[in-house]
């Protein structure tokens, strides 16, 4: 009989007892958000009032084409900016009124995110990426290192630890990407268009372990994306169209083809 393959390790869930005022532990909240930017002397609006509510953990997709508005509402969930108006709760937090340096802080510990671009340094290893918000931090060595080694044994990555990332695939270097967003244990994370880099394998792949580790860890996690094969692995799929939230799709039942049908609709009819 031929041995099974183990499991791969799961990780602690850390987040559990960070529950907030204003909502819970991953639940997030949008009431009339807009956002606009100056081009040529003249104001373009980006968002147009953005409602949107996603309860608890769980893996959601932002869905739209380009111009559509996701890569800026993605920018104001992660504090990474702020709308004009309206309110945006996260985690327990009103993240639209958080002062610069609390938004800094608020990112370090509570906010995983993970882009398209990798953005690991190219002079450290893997496992050295993965450290390095901890390291910058102050964190304490021996348990930083602990961490850094069980999240990429999770990710499926540790025998790659001491290798650049020029050593890396793409998706290699993608999981250690996505190793340093958790080294806190954050109780959501956000991908922006995580496998545009990525081979349709690699991207499957991809998109199953956001799925899995949303599961684990009890996490919120939100991904930006254009692709039908992608959102269908998501719970619930947010279709942004010239930025307001205009459908949302229940991917049950549905293959990447049925996701493509319903929000082509939902488009049309906005």
């Amino acid at each position: 009989m031929t041995p099974s393959t183990p499991e791969p390790p799961t990780l602690p869930n850390t987040v559990s007892t960070r529950e907030g005022a204003a909502g819970g532990t991953g639940s997030l909240t949008c009431v009339d958000v807009h956002k606009s930017y100056r081009l040529a002397g003249r104001e373009v609006p980006a968002l147009r009032g953005v409602d949107l509510t996603l309860p608890g953990p769980g893996f959601f997709a932002i869905m739209g084409q380009s111009g559509s508005g996701k890569s800026t509402l993605l920018h104001l969930l992660a504090a990474l900016d702020r709308p004009d108006r309206g309110e945006i709760h996260l985690a327990g937090r009103a993240i639209h009124s958080l002062s610069e340096r609390e938004a800094t802080l608020f990112r370090r510990r509570e906010i995983g995110i993970v882009f398209q671009g990798f953005n690991l340094i190219p002079t450290l290893t893997a496992l050295e990426n993965v450290e390095l918000p901890g390291m910058l931090g102050g964190d304490e060595p021996r348990a930083l290192r602990g961490r850094a080694e069980a999240l990429l044994a999770r990710l499926g990555i540790s025998e790659r630890g001491g290798h650049r990332p020029d050593a890396l695939s793409g998706g290699e270097q993608q999981r250690v990407a996505i190793a340093r967003a958790l080294l806190f244990s954050p109780p959501v994370l956000f991908a922006d268009e995580p496998t545009g880099n990525l081979d349709s394998a690699n991207a499957e792949r991809l998109w199953t372990l956001l799925g899995e580790l949303a599961r684990e860890r009890s996490m919120l996690v939100v991904m930006v994306t254009h692709e039908p094969a992608a959102a269908v692995h998501c719970e619930r799929v947010i279709v942004l169209h010239d930025g307001r939230v205009t459908a949302e799709i229940g991917t049950e039942g549905l293959d990447a083809a049925g996701v493509a049908s319903v929000y082509q609709r939902s488009v049309r009819a906005s």
